[in-house]
């Protein structure tokens, strides 16, 4: 019913910036909230950023201010700006949506940060 295709991961070196693109095979305003998740080697997936249907937005501590999560309508995709990247952001970076209270995963994107 649903598909979730990331695209913009890569190496980056630290202080630099990646755009993560997530495209949605449903319109992304019938969701109850999409948003990112990473996971690092040896380490629990977690959560990221996540926009609500209403456009409120939760972060995690270590992201704010320097990550944004954002939406485009004519694009149909959620977005994750990431700035003043560290090598602790290296993780794979998972699109996730809430669709008819079901959740649906991407396959993943590599970011790798570089010191």
């Amino acid at each position: 019913q649903v598909q979730l295709v990331e695209s913009g991961g890569g190496l980056v070196q630290a202080g630099g910036s990646l755009r993560l693109s997530c495209a949605a095979s449903r319109n992304i305003f019938t969701f109850e909230a999409m948003g990112w998740y990473r996971q690092a080697p040896g380490k629990q997936r977690e959560l990221v950023a996540a926009i609500r249907r209403g456009g409120s937005t939760d972060y995690a501590d270590s992201v704010k201010a320097r990550f944004t999560i954002s939406r485009d309508n004519a694009e149909n995709t959620v977005n994750l700006q990431m700035n003043s990247l560290k090598p602790e952001d290296t993780a794979v970076y998972y699109c996730h949506g809430i669709w008819y209270r079901n959740d649906y995963w991407g396959q993943g994107t590599q970011v790798s940060v570089s010191s």
